[in-house]
């Protein structure tokens, strides 16, 4: 049964649309059939974050709109099998976005896709509604500060009550994604700790990705950093796909590094 997983988080610049690109290519890597849906009409990053930017011919407005079918719209990646993107526009706004057509095309993926995967804008504007509303399943992504752990408590509450799921009924279920952490500033008493984020939100955790250079590097490539399997960010968006497909597996890079003597450093 085809699920809808949308990535999301109140705030902005907390690696959104890094995690929906590592969590989609991820999904696709190990066989199961995967489309990633940019939702940030009028701005549109996910495709250069994917490496697709110059394949772009009709995007997610044009396919609600009827000028061009699913299939001219979905754009395959080269290097994973499996994995499709379907870009936003550049020239349209927000309000383009209806939840008619955004149904309609997200039922037609449900047809041939395993998993869809929602990239959501920042905020808790139309695009961002539209993003969460039609979700099974949601990543919110938080930085370990006060103001978008804030603003993802935000984002939980419309999840509990606007989403279509809540309309129904039912639940979306919810997994905690915290990224850009560093264990020495939270040992500095600049960071909020993973055990506080937790406490605060009360969201099961799903990954802690560290704080990487890999990330900035592989955004502007257009890899995802998943990618790049001898980054720690890369393999710590690994262990979150495999923990998403039910596999158990511990949290890393959350430690403080042990201080080296002079003499590990000297002799390594």
């Amino acid at each position: 049964m085809s699920k809808v997983i949308v990535v999301t988080s109140g705030k902005g610049g907390v690696g959104k649309t890094t995690s929906s690109a590592a969590f989609a290519a991820g999904l696709a890597a190990k066989g199961h059939k995967t489309a990633v849906i940019d939702f940030d009409v009028g701005l549109r990053n996910l495709d250069l974050i994917m490496g697709v930017e110059r394949r772009v011919v009709y995007d997610f407005v044009n396919v609600i709109n009827g000028e061009a079918t699913l299939k001219q719209a979905l754009i395959k990646d080269k290097r994973v099998d499996n994995l499709y993107i379907l870009p936003a526009s550049q020239t349209r706004d927000k309000d383009a976005l209806s939840k008619e057509g955004v149904e309609s095309v997200i039922n037609e993926l449900k047809k041939e896709f395993d998993f869809i995967v929602c990239d959501s804008p920042a905020g808790i504007e139309k695009g961002a509604f539209m993003a969460l509303y039609f979700a099974d399943e949601a990543i919110i992504v938080t930085n370990p500060e006060v103001s978008s752990v804030r603003d993802s408590d935000r984002i939980l509450g419309i999840l509990q009550s606007r989403s279509k799921a809540a309309e129904d009924g039912k639940t979306v279920k919810e997994h905690l994604l915290i990224t850009r952490y560093s264990p020495d500033r939270v040992e500095g008493g600049d960071m909020l700790g993973m055990d506080d984020i937790v406490e605060i939100l009360s969201v099961p955790l799903i990954g802690v990705i560290p704080e990487s250079g890999s990330v900035l590097q592989a955004s502007n490539s257009g890899n995802p950093v998943i990618m790049d399997k001898d980054s720690e960010a890369g393999q710590a968006y690994q262990d979150v796909v495999a923990r998403f497909l039910g596999e158990e597996v511990p949290l890393r890079f959350i430690d403080v590094e042990p201080k080296k003597g002079f003499f590990q450093k000297l002799f390594g």
